[in-house]
């Protein structure tokens, strides 16, 4: 074999193995993307509850709960007076 067969052999080989590096650090940092996503929009991120009804609380459309017991996320009114 030639030594310059053998080099680009070593290079394609190289460059495969590079090219799979890059793809599963993708996956990786779109997964945490993902997670990062879901934690903001999460009900009790947003300032709300995760309940079966609001009543008269104003009901979070964007706030997702995760508990399908509680479907509905509701925005909660605090009730404490500043000093």
């Amino acid at each position: 074999m030639k030594k310059g067969v053998e080099l680009s052999m070593n290079v394609i080989i190289i460059a495969a193995i590079g090219l799979l590096v890059l793809v599963i650090l993708a996956v990786l940092v779109i997964n945490a993307g993902n997670h990062t996503i879901t934690g903001m929009k999460a009900c009790n991120a947003l300032g709300g509850i995760c309940k079966t009804d609001c009543g008269t609380d104003e009901p979070l459309t964007n706030g997702i709960c995760s508990d399908n017991t509680k479907p509905t996320c509701c925005k909660v009114f605090s009730t404490e007076t500043t000093p």
